[in-house]
């Protein structure tokens, strides 16, 4: 089957391949596909990116104190009624004098038990209140989560540009809500100091348009309306003089990375 025809099934199977689940077989056949389809490589790209932020909102959470307290008086509890019956049966067995002292160590078991079970009522009702407060909070983390989630960029169109051996070096993904390119160094490129690295959009027909300048960073956003990637089939990065050239002359320096424009099925 052809992922890249399927855009639904790659973006699961793309998913689960970040996550970790996607294993054995097709683990192997998804990285066989992503070393010659860029669009594969992209979408297991932008997974992992997911999953790596939502991951940096969660914390640990630890169990109240008074759960190990509760543990610990229905033990007790239970180990007394041992001894309990332990001690009857020594008692019963050397002598029928012994029934007072039997009787008087019975009520002294029955206090104790009572008390064990007013503790660990006590401990519960303590628990039941952690538990409220601690769902509140989870549910304070869980809001505050899923604003983040509508807040997220809606990528739909991406880009992987590779070097001259098809080796991938640039992520790019625009944001039409946002109006915004990003473009993000995978791989160990690095210009020199008098050197910018300039994009440009690849028009079927016309001449290439600047989309921008980047930086020295391995990370850079651009802003860019959606009239400027939404005909254009393809994207390239050139080797320009500090600062980059203007628009209307074209890349003068070496096509560096070059790679299709692809519009996600959102």
């Amino acid at each position: 089957m052809n992922l890249v025809q399927h855009p639904e099934l790659l973006d699961r199977l793309a998913a689960a391949y970040a996550l970790g689940t996607l294993r054995a077989g097709a683990r192997r056949r998804f990285e066989q596909m992503a070393r010659t389809h860029p669009q594969v490589r992209s979408a297991a790209m932008l997974w992992q990116g997911r999953w790596s932020a939502l991951s940096e909102l969660q914390s640990p959470v630890q169990p109240d104190a008074a759960v190990w307290t509760r543990i610990q008086n229905l033990v007790d509890a239970d180990q007394a009624g041992i001894a309990l019956e332990r001690q009857r049966a020594a008692a019963n067995a050397r002598s029928p004098k012994a029934l007072a002292w039997w009787r008087s160590l019975a009520l002294t078991g029955a206090v104790a038990t009572v008390a064990a079970v007013a503790v660990g009522l006590y401990a519960q009702q303590s628990l039941q209140r952690s538990a409220g407060q601690q769902l509140a909070a989870l549910q304070t983390k869980l809001q505050k989560t899923q604003t983040a989630l509508q807040a997220a960029p809606q990528v739909q169109y991406v880009a992987v540009l590779a070097d001259g051996k098809a080796q991938a070096s640039m992520l790019v993904t625009f944001d039409a809500r946002q109006g915004q390119l990003v473009l993000q160094r995978v791989g160990g490129y690095q210009e020199a100091a008098d050197r910018s690295l300039q994009l440009w959009a690849l028009p079927a027909q016309g001449a290439p348009q600047s989309l921008g300048v980047m930086g020295e960073g391995r990370l850079a956003q651009l802003q860019a309306q959606l009239a400027q990637v939404q005909a254009v089939p393809a994207l390239a990065v050139s080797l320009e003089p500090k600062g980059g050239v203007p628009s209307e002359t074209g890349p003068t320096g070496p096509v560096l990375f070059s790679g299709a424009l692809i519009k996600r099925d959102l």
